[in-house]
C-alpha cells in the first residue's frame, strides 16, 4: 500500500491524499471521454445507415458479448501487471476505433459491431484490472469515497460527452467522433502508464488448477454473504433494464415525437442525476451500510422509470411529456450509482487482493449476460411488442431486485 502523500488539509474524498489515485482519476477522465462519446454514437450510426431499430439495438448485444470472454480476461488481470494491462489495453483501443473510419454505408455495419465487440471486451478489462488497482491504493475507509469520486467522473461525462458526441456526429460527421475517441484512448494509455502504485504480486500460473482457478470468483460471490444475493438482484435488475435498451428507439418517436438523434440529450438528463447520485454515494453508504443502499438505488431507478410508462399513455403535448420525460431519467440517474458504488465498495472489501480480477469478471458476467440476452431477445421483438409493455416489464423486474437487495440486508439470526 503507498503512503499518504505529506499531511495537508484536503478538500473531498480522502482517496484524493493518494497521488496514485489522483493520476488513475486524471486517466479515468480520458478513458471516460472516450467511452461516452463513442458507444451512443455507434448505435445511432447503425440507426442512420439501415433505418432499423432492431439493427440499431444490435449495437447494445455486441457491446454485450463479451461477457463471454470476462473469465479469461478476469484470471489475465490476476496473473500480470494490472497498470500494464490498463495501459496496453487503451492503446491497442486506438487501432481499433480508427478502424470504423472504413465504414462507407449499411453493408459496413459489420465493421461497426466487430469494432463495438471489441471495445466492449476493453470494458472488461478495465473492469477487472482497476478493481484490483483501486483495491491496492486505498484503504477500506477510503474505499466509499474513491468508488464514488470515479462513479461521478463516469456519470459526469455520461452527462457531457453523449451530448458532445452525437452533436459532434451531426455537425460533422462519423469521422469527428471516431478521431476524438483514439486521441482520448491515446492519451489514457500514456497517463495509466504513470500511475505509481505498489501493486499486490501476482499469483504464479497453475494450469492444472486453470478451471478451478477460473471459477473462483463466481465461487467466491456465491459463497459471500451477503454478496451473492446481492449479485443476483443486480443481476435481475440490469437484465430487466436491457428491455429498455431496446425501447428507447420507439419511445422516443412514437412517445415523445423526437428524432432518435437526440437520445444523447436524453443520456445527458439521466447523468444529471447520475453526477448527484455518485457525489452522495459515499454519505449513503455511511448512513445505510451497502445492501440497504442497492435496495434504495434500485427502487429509485424503478421510481425514475414510472414517468417513461407515463409519457406512452398520455395524449398530452410534447410540452408536457418532454419534461415529465427529464425528470423521470435524471431520477433514474440518481440511484444508479448508490446501487453500483454500495455494491462495487462491498466486493472490494470482502475479496482478497489476488481475487479481485476474478470476481469483478464474474460480476460482470452476472450483470451484463442477463442484459445481453434479454437486449438481444428484445430487440427481435420490437417491431410486434409495444414498447410500454417493455417499459412496464422492466420496472417490475428492477423493483423485484430491489426487494431481494433489502431482504438480504437483514442480519441473519
Amino acid at each position: 500500500m503507498t503512503q499518504l502523500d505529506t499531511p495537508q488539509r484536503r478538500r473531498g474524498p480522502a482517496a484524493l491524499g493518494r497521488r496514485g489515485f489522483r493520476q488513475l482519476t486524471v486517466a479515468w477522465v480520458f478513458t471516460n471521454a472516450a467511452d461516452s462519446a463513442l458507444w451512443l454514437m455507434l448505435a445511432v450510426w447503425v440507426k442512420d445507415l439501415t433505418g432499423s431499430d432492431g439493427a440499431a439495438a444490435s449495437v447494445f448485444v455486441a457491446l454485450g458479448l463479451p461477457t463471454l470472454l470476462a473469465p479469461f480476461i478476469g484470471q489475465l488481470a490476476d496473473r500480470v501487471s494490472r497498470r500494464s494491462l490498463l495501459a496496453a489495453g487503451n492503446a491497442l483501443m486506438v487501432p481499433a476505433v480508427l478502424a470504423l473510419a472504413l465504414v462507407r454505408d449499411a453493408d459496413d455495419v459489420w465493421l461497426v459491431y466487430a469494432v463495438t465487440f471489441v471495445y466492449g471486451a476493453m470494458g472488461y478489462v478495465t473492469a477487472s484490472a482497476q478493481s484490483g488497482l483501486v483495491r491496492d491504493l486505498l484503504d477500506d475507509d477510503e474505499l466509499p469515497g474513491g468508488n464514488g469520486l470515479l462513479s461521478t467522473v463516469d456519470q459526469a461525462f455520461r452527462l457531457v460527452s453523449p451530448l458532445l458526441g452525437t452533436a459532434l456526429y451531426v455537425a460533422a460527421g462519423p469521422l469527428a467522433v471516431i478521431a476524438l475517441t483514439g486521441a482520448c484512448f491515446a492519451t489514457t494509455a500514456a497517463l495509466l502508464a504513470r500511475v505509481e502504485v505498489v501493486e499486490t504480486p501476482p499469483e504464479p500460473s497453475t494450469d492444472a488448477r486453470f478451471w478451478s482457478e477460473l471459477s473462483l470468483g463466481l465461487r467466491h460471490l456465491l459463497a459471500t454473504a451477503p454478496l451473492g444475493a446481492l449479485t443476483v438482484a443486480l443481476a435481475i435488475a440490469t437484465g430487466a433494464t436491457g428491455l429498455v435498451n431496446v425501447a428507447v428507439f420507439p419511445l422516443m418517436e412514437q412517445g415523445l415525437g423526437v428524432d432518435p438523434a437526440l437520445l444523447g440529450v436524453f443520456v445527458s438528463l439521466q447523468g444529471v442525476g447520475a453526477v448527484v447520485g455518485g457525489l452522495t454515494a459515499a454519505r449513503v453508504l455511511g448512513r445505510l451500510g451497502e445492501a440497504r443502499a442497492v435496495a434504495l438505488g434500485l427502487a429509485t431507478m424503478a421510481l425514475g422509470m414510472m414517468p417513461l410508462l407515463l409519457v406512452g399513455a398520455l395524449d398530452a403535448p410534447a410540452a408536457v411529456t418532454l419534461p415529465l420525460a427529464a425528470t423521470g431519467l435524471a431520477v433514474l440517474g440518481l440511484g444508479v450509482p448508490w446501487a453500483i458504488v454500495a455494491f462495487i465498495t462491498l466486493r472490494q472489501r470482502m475479496t482478497p487482493a489476488r481475487l479481485q480480477g476474478r470476481v469483478s469478471a464474474a460480476t460482470n458476467i452476472a450483470l451484463n449476460l442477463p442484459q445481453t440476452l434479454i437486449t438481444l431477445a428484445a430487440a427481435a421483438v420490437v417491431g410486434v411488442v409495444d414498447y410500454r409493455v417493455l417499459v412496464a416489464v422492466t420496472i417490475a423486474g428492477v423493483l423485484a431486485a430491489g426487494a431481494l437487495a433489502l431482504r438480504a440486508a437483514r442480519p441473519t439470526p
